[in-house]
């Protein structure tokens, strides 16, 4: 399947968790990291049912990268409890999938699947991550999600890597940022102090993108 046709699906199917901008921005960003010859594998930490998975693999095999691997991470139960910090958007065992749904997706369109972590966050990461990362999203929602992923991710992010972290709201910098999520900032002052050193993708409408380079 075409770049373009796996665009289109997505944004017809799974308009809930990807849209235009969103996709404009991964492929912008995974085609620079490319061009640098990044070495590591790619990693998405929150999969749900792997739109953004599939992206990145659709990415990837049309630059010749059909051996890089994806590794996703999800619980498949839903999210867990939120903090007070996370505000009242998503309740705990909200945004719920399966292991299934991910490998149906790839399947549909005709794509390998990924490498699927099923589990707790605070008990995949420390022993399942890559030992270099070329390539992070991470899509946790909270707080405690988002900084373990940090935690884990970080440290083996390889050099010219990137981490994009997803409903990052510096509405500082971009006012027009959707901001629901709340923990998500709190987690990355937490991880990095308040000189957090996260730049901010730019993008139309609210795209709440942080980036972390190294």
């Amino acid at each position: 399947m075409k770049l373009e046709d796996v665009e289109g699906y997505l944004l017809d199917n799974h308009s809930g968790t990807t849209d235009e901008q969103r996709l404009a921005t991964l492929k912008r960003e995974i085609s620079a990291l490319l061009e640098r010859k990044v070495a590591g594998a790619f990693v998405e930490v929150g999969c749900y049912r792997g739109a953004t998975a599939a992206y990145l693999r659709a990415l990837l095999d049309l630059a010749g990268e059909e051996s890089r691997p994806i590794h996703v991470y999800d619980s498949f139960e839903g999210l867990p409890e939120p903090d007070t910090i996370d505000g009242t958007h998503l309740a705990a065992g909200s945004i719920r999938s399966c292991q299934d749904d991910v490998i149906a997706l790839h399947r549909e369109l005709g794509l390998a699947a990924p490498i699927i972590h099923s589990g707790w966050f605070h008990d995949t990461l420390p022993a399942e991550l890559p030992d270099t990362i070329a390539f992070g999203y991470l899509d946790g929602d909270f707080y405690e999600s988002i900084l373990t992923s940090l935690r884990h991710c970080v440290p083996n992010l390889a050099p010219g890597g990137l981490l994009i972290v997803d409903d990052y709201a510096d509405v500082e910098s971009n006012p027009a940022a959707w901001n629901g999520l709340p923990g998500v900032l709190a987690a990355c002052e937490a991880y990095f102090g308040r000189a957090r050193p996260l730049e901010v993708l730019p993008g139309s409408g609210d795209l709440a993108f942080g980036a972390y380079r190294t």
